[in-house]
């Protein structure tokens, strides 16, 4: 790789244990592991966490949830669907739990984790339909009665989740609702065709690499169309949406890395946004790998969290954030 690090990242990266897809179980226990030995999140002030069933959208199964909130509020909460990332095949509501605690202690939204079916699985749609399951369900009564505020709803996803995000907001704007008044990708997985510059230049990155985007997609996409195919649906590659697909999206805030195999997709992702008239605000973190923020002790990763915080204040219209250093701890999130 010609292109420098991050200095504490680097030294980090060796102890980062590759993901290899080719092995989806394998995978699957090595995430578990991490999980399970990564430092929780400690809270400042007490919290609300929830378990619970949504129910599936147009007779599709039931999703597991869980809902993250501050327990001293005095009114509506704005709130986020948060997708975990994990290359469509990885991940759950564990992986979530440290991040969505900092994000309702320190931006005082709720937060509702989505247990999306996984790919090879369960292949597309099955995800996205999961997402819009829950989304209509924070918008509606059961949300309502959970404390939120129905009028400030936003997504949050990360690499897969981030793609799933980003198709979410397609396809609520095209069932005529809910509205979402945000979209936050971090990273979104958005390009099945895999055919920019650094999906070609970057083949082996830490945290993600790009023989296992094509992996990823094939899972995905099975039983709907080969990846690279001109027939697969926009709303599982949302970089086949052209002007008229993306128009009319709530506003955008788009996380990149510079040393990622999908930067290319996802800053084209945002340009086209912007092109079609979207709200849009992108961050591009030079020296930084795939999602930079999931690795606990850096200055980088502290400053990717602080901004996050700070859009999701802005865009929602939470309280006053107090500094990110009030309290630490973070969760292992999937590519």
């Amino acid at each position: 790789m010609d292109v420098a690090l991050d200095p504490e990242l680097a030294a980090l990266a060796p102890s980062i244990p590759p993901l290899d897809l080719t092995d989806v179980a394998a995978t699957r226990a090595l995430l578990r592991q991490a999980q399970a030995d990564a430092p929780p999140y400690e809270a400042a002030n007490p919290l609300d966490v929830l378990d619970l069933t949504v129910p599936g959208h147009d007779g599709g199964p039931d999703v597991p949830c869980r809902l993250h909130r501050p327990a001293r509020r005095t009114g509506p909460l704005p709130a986020l669907v948060y997708l975990h990332g994990g290359a469509f095949v990885l991940g759950g509501l564990d992986e979530l739990d440290a991040e969505s605690r900092r994000l309702a202690d320190l931006a005082g939204v709720a937060v509702l984790g989505v247990d999306y079916r996984l790919a090879p699985e369960h292949p597309y749609p099955a995800a996205l339909e999961d997402a819009y399951a829950a989304l209509r369900w924070l918008a509606g009564d059961a949300g309502a009665a959970e404390g939120v505020d129905p009028a400030r709803l936003a997504v949050l996803g990360e690499s897969a989740g981030g793609g799933l995000a980003a198709a979410l907001a397609m396809l609520a704007r095209d069932r005529g609702g809910p509205a979402l008044a945000a979209q936050i990708l971090d990273a979104p997985t958005v390009d099945d065709r895999l055919a920019t510059p650094s999906m070609r230049d970057l083949p082996d990155t830490p945290t993600w690499k790009a023989s296992n985007s094509r992996l990823s997609w094939r899972y995905y996409l099975a039983g709907t169309a080969a990846p690279g195919d001109p027939d697969v649906p926009l709303y599982a590659a949302p970089a086949r949406a052209g002007a008229d697909d993306l128009a009319g999206l709530p506003p955008a805030w788009v996380t990149a890395y510079q040393i990622d195999p999908t930067r290319d997709e996802v800053l084209d992702h945002a340009l086209a946004l912007i092109r079609a008239g979207v709200p849009t605000e992108v961050h591009h973190y030079s020296g930084a790998f795939h999602l930079a923020h999931a690795v606990p002790g850096t200055a980088i990763g502290e400053r990717i969290v602080t901004d996050r915080l700070d859009a999701v204040r802005r865009l929602l219209g939470g309280p006053p954030r107090r500094p990110a250093t009030a309290a630490r701890g973070r969760g292992v999130t999937g590519p």
